[in-house]
């Protein structure tokens, strides 16, 4: 099966980029999301790459 980076439709709180990446890499979506959560407190960057994804990624089908 082909793996493909999209954003999760079952595991969303916000958008599914979280759940998506998680999806992808195989790991839990609380870990993704702890993740994103130090990166954004660490300076910010998160919003701006989470909100960047959330347009690059496709939804999955």
């Amino acid at each position: 099966m082909d793996k493909r980076l999209h954003r999760s439709s079952t595991d969303r709180k916000i958008a599914g980029v979280c759940g998506g990446i998680a999806d992808y890499l195989g790991w839990d979506p609380t870990l993704v999301r702890l993740l994103w959560i130090l990166l954004t407190l660490a300076g910010g960057s998160g919003i701006l790459i989470y909100l960047i994804l959330w347009v690059v990624m496709p939804d999955m089908p």
